[in-house]
């Protein structure tokens, strides 16, 4: 069935409704050398809060704090009834080891600057946006928990941070009466799947609502990309990083083969192959141009038949690994014959 910008779901464990698409501001500002001007950048926002769209998502060091700036500016006059999450841990000043990391004195900074250039006294989700390794959880948590009671974030989430640790600080916030956990933002598409392997499970069983980023997998799946870079050439930026192979652009053909028959572009496909795992929530949806993001909000639309999924899975289908390989082979079914509990759930 078709949805709509406000066919709004529940995040994760929480009562809190947003978008099945949530807007990505990365492209707010051209201090990165690319992305959209400030007059762009609000043709962007309005075109998706007109469609009925309240979920926004951003990070304290997008376009050095432009992101941040511009949406504060367009949200003011709408700020109650939009969800605006953003992020924490990247580096905010060059020399500074603190303003950066996990930890609480990064944590407290971070968020005052965030609402410092959102121009809001609260925000409605915060997530940790990248592992350190080094910061305690129980800090974390503490430091999360402590800005809930102090009204300046309302629910707190994670991104690229590993599956075991989440899981335990969900425990450990449970345990303890401390803030839970609502969100998991990861990378999520049809080139990478690497978070079906325990991401994707771990977050349903914990009640994270996931936030996929980059369900276009740097434009691969758009078709922009036709050839993989010989060695030795000069390569763009997605090519650079290893994201335009053989592998991934074999992938992309069928995703323009299912977009033929359906009468959509790849990029509305590939989105609605993401939107429609019943474990993710919202993924996130960037452009620098409005006819971009009404390209992309077009997956709403987008029904398969279930031939076309199964061409899609199978196209880009992933080695689950172990312990996955293992319990779900034939002999480890034949030990487990009988316990008919355990292959439901499975």
């Amino acid at each position: 069935m078709s949805l709509t910008l406000d066919s709004y779901r529940l995040l994760g464990r929480s009562g809190l409704r947003v978008s099945p698409l949530a807007l990505g501001t990365a492209t707010f500002g051209t201090e990165w050398g690319w992305g959209a001007e400030k007059s762009e950048a609000r043709k962007l926002f309005d075109t998706y809060v007109e469609r009925g769209g309240n979920f926004i998502d951003t990070a304290n060091t997008y376009t050095n704090g432009s992101s941040e700036r511009q949406l504060g500016e367009f949200a003011r006059d709408r700020r109650e009834s939009l969800v605006l999450a953003t992020k924490y841990t990247t580096l905010r000043r060059p020399g500074d080891p603190n303003s950066a990391g996990s930890h609480r004195k990064s944590l407290f900074a971070s968020v005052e600057a965030s609402l410092r250039q959102l121009g809001t006294d609260y925000l409605d989700l915060l997530y940790l946006h990248v592992w350190d390794f080094a910061t305690p959880v129980e800090e974390i948590l503490r430091g999360l928990d402590d800005l809930v009671r102090r009204g300046k974030v309302l629910y707190v989430a994670m991104s690229n941070v590993p599956a075991w640790e989440i899981s335990r600080m969900q425990a450990i916030a449970d345990l303890r009466g401390w803030s839970p956990l609502v969100g998991l933002q990861v990378e999520y598409n049809l080139v990478n799947r690497a978070a079906e392997r325990d991401l994707i499970p771990m977050a349903r069983a914990m009640g994270l609502g996931v936030t996929p980023y980059s369900p276009l997998a740097g434009g691969v799946l758009t078709g922009k990309y036709r050839t993989a870079p010989a060695a030795g050439t000069r390569a763009s930026f997605n090519a650079g990083l290893g994201v335009v192979t053989e592998r991934n652009l074999a992938i992309a053909d069928v995703v323009a083969e299912v977009a033929g028959e359906l009468g959509h572009t790849p990029a509305q496909v590939a989105l609605a192959w993401t939107l429609r795992n019943p474990g993710v929530t919202a993924p996130i949806v960037g452009a620098r141009t409005p006819e971009q993001l009404e390209g992309n909000l077009g997956a709403l639309a987008v029904e398969f038949t279930a031939a076309q999924l199964t061409r899609l899975d199978e196209a880009s289908a992933i080695d689950l690994g172990y312990p996955h390989d293992l319990l779900a082979g034939d002999h480890i079914r034949a030990v487990m014959r009988g316990d008919l509990k355990l292959e439901a759930r499975r």
